[in-house]
């Protein structure tokens, strides 16, 4: 028998053209990664899954039993439909046939097997067109057997319409036949601690069973084995950026300035963070820190400081924003904070893709020739065409909003700058530690002293339709007292479906969720172009199809006071600040995540003017969709709202594309209900690399590092 190991080419343990389907349908290569498909769940013989509860329009797997068969010819055109009924015990479904009369002989009543396909509907009643399926033995042999087999679990994997679980169950027998020696990635002593086993065992076992009771001790040391070998990429990471050297920057008269000149005390925290910062600057190793706090806590005026901090010496900072809107108000507010005597001295400068093409070429030169200290922009910071003199620091804005390609490019453009990571939105502690686990994390949790606060409220439209009219009445009564309001939408054009190109897809036909946005900037305006009480009332629409100066303009107008309600996609969702807007009506809230509904309400109640967020929405009582809004409502803690986040919707959702990198190789992990497997695998990886950083002692972790953690997710850890 051909011994193959977990490297191996797939093609040369199972044949080509299987092989090449598995690549298709999963993206299987080697047969590590076929190994790492894992059951989803496992099935006994005879027992029967619910045929009710099977989603319309899902390929499924299920067990059940042949109750009759039927062949007739077609009237319509050549040929005879086979069909057969099956039984859970409860319900029945029929599978259809079309010109296939010799299969009878297999289907025959009593039969039991398991049945894949895609569930549709036929004369009201659900059926699998053309299914695939496997039978167990034959009634006497399995009469036989079954005793015998009572406790052997069927593993059902996660399949596909062109590839069925039974066929990779096949597939993988015939790979754990010969499947050579596995390295083992854990030490003997994080083993022996948590009672696992060893890792030929946990996949022989997560796979092919004997009885039940070998799943979970398989599954428990393969869950700890993706904890431990993401931990030790994380921390190898962090040690190779330690290695690189820095440019020290040592604060100077220019931060002094600054400071002297703050019209009001930074916080506590503005000021531990800050020190945080400073003593990362004139480090040996760049600097490589995530900050994270509150919408307004100040994390502008961090960045801030740790620029002049760089522009002392020199160095310039690149600022990359994740929208036109949100750069052209990092510069305005740069300019404002550094006051009339420091701006012309680090002449803040503007770089997006919408300047006019002289504007662009002259910030361009600024940049190249060292003469703006800082630069604000968007993408258009990484493009070829711009360079840096002595690129320092980088700083992102919004890091949820850039892939890590983006993140790196950036900083290629210096020799290892600094780079300083800054969120609104509050991480939980096991994302942190799973997806930031070689940055340095400060948190500011302390507000500035003299916000007004603000008040949420759910308009429930489900439950009370009127509501509707009372949040325009209110919209128009702050209005009227000198105040000024934001409406936001989930698109721009409903009636077009036009997604904002900075707003997030709507959450879709989920639970308790309409299928389709009702409401856009376009039907919002024209709603309000004929509502009576807003005769008087300045109304503007903003949204990120817009041409940059026109963006531009229109913000700024709304901070003058000049607009009394813009109506926007989520473009407003960060940075955006007029200490004047007292009220945000946020229409169709069920279709934004939690994270994103406390971003949006953050741009009210910012200066003394109390805040107040009406989060309409038409889901109906007792949905998830209702929950997430009602979650929101509840508290203003968006540390609080980041937990509550993460269990509505999982770590998928919460983690993001952008940090793909660092999920691809969890399979069985959760970051959610594992947070004590991830610190413990966190402290072991702390202390082995102690003691062996290059790994030369332990071969098998090494392997299990290259394999699992390849050159994409070294690249894209990197790049964090």
């Amino acid at each position: 028998m051909a011994s193959f190991t977990l490297d191996s080419s797939l093609g040369g343990a199972i044949g080509g053209k299987t092989a090449a389907a598995l690549e298709r349908a999963f993206g299987m290569t080697t047969v590590g990664d076929l190994l790492v498909h894992y059951p989803r769940r496992y099935a006994r013989h005879g027992e029967l899954t619910p045929i009710s509860t099977l989603p319309l329009g899902e390929p499924v797997t299920i067990v059940a039993e042949v109750r009759r068969v039927s062949e007739r010819r077609m009237k319509n055109r050549n040929g005879s439909l086979l069909e057969v009924v099956i039984s859970d015990g409860n319900g029945e479904m029929s599978l259809t046939f079309f010109n296939q009369s010799w299969r009878v002989r297999d289907l025959q009543p009593g039969r039991q097997g398991i049945f894949a396909g895609k569930v549709g509907i036929y004369k009201g009643a659900q059926q699998l067109a053309h299914p695939d399926y496997e039978l167990f033995e034959d009634a006497d042999t399995a009469r036989l057997k079954v005793q015998a087999n009572a406790n052997l679990p069927i593993p059902i994997y996660p399949a596909t319409s062109t590839v069925a679980s039974w066929q990779i169950q096949k597939i993988v027998e015939l790979v754990l036949d010969g499947l050579g020696d596995v390295p083992e990635p854990l030490t003997d002593e994080l083993r022996a601690r948590h009672g696992l086993i060893e890792a030929r065992s946990a996949i022989e076992h997560i796979h092919r069973p004997t009885d039940f009771e070998q799943i979970d001790p398989a599954r428990d040391t393969l869950r700890m084995q993706e904890a431990f070998v993401l931990q030790v990429a994380l921390l190898q990471q962090r040690q190779f950026v330690r290695a690189l050297s820095a440019t020290k920057r040592a604060p100077g008269t220019l931060l002094e300035r600054f400071d002297e000149a703050l019209p009001f005390p930074r916080t506590p925290d503005q000021i531990t963070v800050g020190d945080d910062v400073a003593r990362d600057l004139q480090g040996d190793w760049p600097m490589n820190r995530l900050v994270q706090g509150e919408v307004g806590s100040g994390k502008t005026l961090v960045a801030l400081r740790a620029m002049l901090q760089v522009a002392q010496s020199g160095g310039q900072s690149a600022l990359i924003a994740p929208t036109e809107v949100l750069a052209a108000q990092h510069v305005r507010s740069i300019a404002r904070m550094l006051g009339p005597k420091l701006a012309p001295e680090l002449m803040p400068t503007l770089l997006t893709g919408q300047l006019p093409a002289a504007e662009r070429r002259k910030a361009a030169l600024r940049a190249a020739s060292g003469q703006a200290l800082i630069v604000v922009g968007t993408h258009a910071l990484l493009s070829e065409s711009t360079t840096f003199a002595d690129l320092g620091l980088v700083v992102v804005d919004e890091q949820h909003r850039f892939g890590v390609e983006q993140r790196e490019s950036l900083r290629a453009k210096g020799s290892s700058p600094h780079a300083l990571v800054l969120t609104a939105t509050p991480i939980p502690r096991t994302v942190a530690m799973t997806v930031f686990g070689d940055l340095d994390v400060s948190t500011i949790r302390t507000m500035p002293a003299g916000r007004a606060g603000i008040e949420t409220f759910v308009a429930p439209l489900a439950e009370r339709p009127g509501w509707f009219a009372r949040v325009w009445e209110r919209v128009a009564e702050e209005v009227a007292q000198g105040r000024q309001a934001f409406v936001v939408c989930a698109a721009i054009d409903a009636e077009k479906l036009t997604n904002d190109d900075t707003a997030d897809e709507p959450a879709g036909d989920t639970e308790g969720e309409a299928t389709r946005t009702r409401w856009g900037v376009v039907q919002v305006a024209d709603l309000l172009s004929r509502h009576p009480s807003f005769s008087n009332i300045r109304v503007e629409v903003l949204h990120g199809k817009m041409p940059s100066d026109e963006k531009d303009a229109i913000m700024q107008a709304f901070a003058r006071g000049d607009i009394d309600v813009l109506v926007a996609t989520t473009v407003v969702e960060v940075g955006v600040d007029v200490p004047n807007a007292s009220t945000m009506a946020i229409l169709e809230a069920d279709r934004f995540g939690v994270s994103q509904l406390h971003q949006l309400r953050g741009r009210v109640g910012r200066g003394g003017v109390p805040g107040l967020c009406l989060l309409v929405t038409e889901a109906p009582l007792g949905t998830p969709a209702l929950e997430r809004v009602e979650a929101v409502a509840s508290t203003l803690d968006g540390f609080a709202l980041a937990e509550i986040d993460l269990e509505l919707r999982g770590e998928g959702d919460v983690l993001g594309d952008a940090q793909s990198g660092a999920r691809s190789s969890l399979r069985l992990l959760r970051v959610v209900k594992d947070a004590d497997i991830i610190s413990e695998a966190r402290v072991a990886a702390e202390r082995l690399l102690a003691e062996d950083p290059a790994l030369l002692r332990h071969p098998g972790l090494a392997a299990a590092l290259e394999r699992n953690v390849g050159m994409a997710e070294r690249a894209a850890l990197a790049k964090n």
